[in-house]
């Protein structure tokens, strides 16, 4: 899908829609099945056609400033016995791309 500068995608709005719903929730952070699992529950489910489209959008909004993320600390992942996760949060830039989206 081409993009207009300085607008969103359909699964950019989706992501940052669900990441803001996650943290209205009180969990500051999100990783990357908890937000596929979140964008699944909600009609935009078409949008996630794979992981993989999840991830790559994921990097784009984070080198855009929309998301920042940082890798969970490697004992808590260690003492649930699984490979540690990224964790993103939505920025203000985040908040303040998806306010101008919803407003056209």
């Amino acid at each position: 899908m081409r993009r207009k500068a300085g607008t969103l995608v359909p699964i950019e709005v989706s992501i940052l829609e669900a990441g803001v719903a996650i943290a209205v929730r009180g969990v500051p952070h999100f990783h990357g099945f908890l937000i596929a699992k979140e964008i699944k529950e909600r009609e935009d489910a078409r949008l996630l056609t794979a992981h993989g489209t999840l991830y790559k959008a994921l990097d784009r909004m984070q080198q855009a400033g929309l998301l920042e993320s940082e890798w969970e600390d490697p004992i808590a992942a260690a003492h649930e016995g699984r490979p540690r996760r990224r964790l993103y949060r939505v920025t203000a830039a985040g908040e303040a791309a998806l306010e101008a989206a919803a407003a056209t």
